[in-house]
């Protein structure tokens, strides 16, 4: 299976959290012209494989007028097919929602929405510097349902300071009344986490039981879905499937030993820099293959880190599971994955 990722570096305002590249302007029509060039000019990048899924990611895509995504999308099918997509997802934010937006993403095709909700406390969104409320954030999920979306995905930020348990419980409570398909949660990271780690291993584990209890299958690290509602698109990111990115900051991968990336500079790329790349040697695809499958449900084979001198000990402690010739990290270890992680890869 292949994808394509394209990013879109616009945002009305900067979240506090957010380590994505992306810029406070709208010279929207130069930078989907660039696009479009790009894509044409890579076309044959995914090797003739159709992609199964397309994904315009961050930033904020909603931000744009849909009638420029619609110029793109066209673009995109002429020169890439798009014959073979059956995920469409667009990333938005609750505030750039009305009824019309959402019923021209659904007339551009799209079959998947995933919404940055973050927090159902108004306090705590605005110190975030989020431009919703969480009565937006319940007004945008309603119209997206009007519409006809039945696969949206929510997002929420957990382990930043001034979270207590109780307003966590609060936020997952609120949005699984919503029942969306997919729900994304993410701990803070940098200068705004929280530093006391028990209470993010508390929030953690009182995430997968709510999610749990709901009814929600927990299928990588971050990600939670009804059943048959997975990530399609980010799936394959863990499964190391090739996919191809366009627009400035945005990254590929040809599937094997080579990755390549746009300059992080939307000036710098509607003039037309040049791609970057490297190749990865076959450590660093043995690490790749370990970290990623690692985050998953579905694990790795085991072979891969049977001989490793910390293995034994994962398995009888239980932090790693083994099912058939296959292994995973149990979903209570889910949240020190990180250092399970790095110890099975240190002797590769």
């Amino acid at each position: 299976m292949a994808g394509i990722y394209v990013h879109f570096p616009f945002c009305t305002s900067r979240c506090i959290y957010c380590d994505f590249y992306s810029r406070v302007r709208k010279d929207f029509p130069e930078y989907v012209d660039a696009l479009i060039r790009e894509a044409e000019d890579r076309r044959g990048f995914l090797k003739g494989v159709p992609p199964a899924t397309l994904y315009f990611g961050g930033g904020t895509p909603s931000v744009l007028p849909v009638g420029e995504l619609e110029r793109l999308v066209s673009a995109l099918s002429g020169s890439l097919d798009l014959s073979g997509v059956g995920e469409f997802t667009v990333e938005v934010n609750p505030d750039d929602i009305d009824f019309d937006k959402a019923y021209g993403f659904r007339t551009l095709g799209v079959t998947r929405i995933s919404m940055g909700i973050q927090s159902m406390n108004d306090d705590h969104l605005k110190w975030m510097k989020r431009r919703h409320t969480a009565e937006d954030a319940v007004r945008a999920f309603k119209t997206l349902r009007g519409a006809g979306f039945g696969n949206i995905s929510v997002d929420l930020i957990f382990g930043y300071e001034g979270l207590s348990s109780q307003e966590w419980g609060r936020t997952i409570r609120k949005v699984v009344e919503l029942f969306p398909e997919h729900i994304s949660c993410y701990q803070m990271m940098g200068k705004y986490a929280s530093a006391d780690d028990d209470a993010c291993l508390s929030q953690y584990l009182a995430l997968q039981s709510v999610m749990g209890e709901a009814g929600y299958q927990q299928y990588e690290i971050s990600n939670y879905c009804k059943p048959g509602f997975h990530s399609r698109h980010n799936s394959a990111y863990w499964r190391r499937e090739p996919y191809l990115g366009l627009g400035a900051a945005a990254h590929s991968f040809d599937g094997g030993y080579s990755r390549y990336w746009n300059v992080s500079d939307t000036d710098a790329y509607i003039a037309g820099a040049p791609l970057r790349g490297e190749n990865l040697t076959d450590v660093e695809v043995a690490e790749e293959v370990i970290m990623l499958g690692l985050r998953t449900s579905d694990g790795i084979p085991k072979e891969l880190v049977c001989r490793n001198p910390s293995y034994p000990g994962f398995i009888a402690s239980g932090a790693i599971i083994e099912s058939g010739d296959r292994v995973r990290i149990s979903p209570a270890s889910f949240f020190v994955s990180d250092d399970l992680i790095s110890r099975l890869i240190s002797h590769i």
